[in-house]
């Protein structure tokens, strides 16, 4: 063999080309699910966008106290007839309010509630539904009835409406808002985990586990959850920006975060009386509202046709 065939030999076991009878197989070696799906996320420009978009939130949420180039709440009462409403300049890019507070510096500090609430109350939803859908989906028959019953219960109630009336019941306040959205949002992910648990339950590894004697919890949370994850991540990535838009609206309508604490859609409930004399008001709260939630959005249908094998095109 000359030193030639040696090298070619040696490039084709890298990039997993195999000969046989002087032709030349090409292999692709190494791809798993996740390393596919990543591969293909990348490719969506839409997807990277939403990408892009999320992590500049969490970064700018993260850095507020240091990017933020005034107080959100401190009202400057000697000076207010000269600071209250001014519109965007270079001193203050986005204007300032009734009270002369920055706009800017609120809607930097505003992302933290929003990223808060939309996290949290996922968390929520996420935990209560894995929890009645493993009770529905495993264990099937009257407890499955009773869960499922209760779910149709909850899609019953509008989300919004829903939301005010516990909020009216618990208190209003941030702990309160994430709660009730999280409570009224485990149904979704309920019936998402109880289809994957009936798919998946009486296939081979899982009969084989319960015969070697593994607990219910064990073959839920080792077998089952891993093959189930795919949708729950797609619709909790979702589900997030449902819930900024829900903050948003309670906090609108004066049941979310109270004052003086920065929130997006308190700061645009602000803006109803200065609609036509101070635009800006309403403006930027209203812009970070629908890029933050584009972003989610984008994201999560970045994921879903990623992680979907039936999404595949090439």
């Amino acid at each position: 063999m000359s030193k030639m065939e040696i090298l070619e030999k040696d490039e084709s076991r890298k990039v997993g080309v195999a000969h046989v009878d002087g032709g030349a197989v090409v292999a692709k070696t190494g791809v798993t699910l996740w390393s596919d799906a990543r591969r293909r996320f990348s490719k969506n420009k839409l997807a990277m966008l939403g990408l892009l978009i999320v992590v500049c939130v969490i970064l700018v949420a993260a850095t507020a106290p240091v990017i933020a180039p005034y107080d959100p709440v401190k009202i400057d009462t000697a000076n207010l007839d000269k600071t209250s409403l001014q519109p965007p300049s270079l001193r203050h890019p986005m204007g300032t309010d009734i009270f002369g507070r920055d706009i800017f510096s609120r809607i930097i500090w505003g992302s933290r509630v929003s990223l808060e609430v939309g996290i949290v109350a996922v968390g929520i939803m996420i935990i209560l539904g894995l929890v009645f859908g493993a009770v529905a989906g495993y264990y099937g028959t009257f407890l499955d009835a009773i869960v499922m019953r209760l779910a149709d219960i909850f899609f019953a109630f509008p989300y919004v409406l829903g939301a005010i009336l516990l909020i009216t019941i618990m208190g209003r306040g941030l702990r309160n808002t994430f709660i009730a959205i999280g409570i009224l949002g485990w149904p979704t992910i309920a019936r998402i985990f109880r289809s994957s648990i009936l798919s998946v339950k009486e296939t081979d590894y899982v009969e084989a586990a319960r015969a070697l004697g593994a607990s219910d919890l064990r073959i839920i949370i080792k077998h089952i959850l891993p093959n189930s994850i795919a949708p729950i991540i797609v619709y909790g990535t979702m589900a997030v920006g449902g819930a900024i838009i829900t903050e948003a609206a309670l906090s609108f309508l004066g049941l979310g975060v109270q004052p003086p604490k920065p929130a997006w859609g308190y700061m645009l409930a602000d803006s109803r009386s200065y609609f036509a004399t101070a635009p800006w008001l309403m403006w930027f709260p209203g812009l970070a509202i629908v890029i933050t939630v584009l972003g989610f959005m984008l994201l999560g249908d970045g994921l879903r046709d990623a992680i979907d094998p039936r999404m595949k095109a090439d």
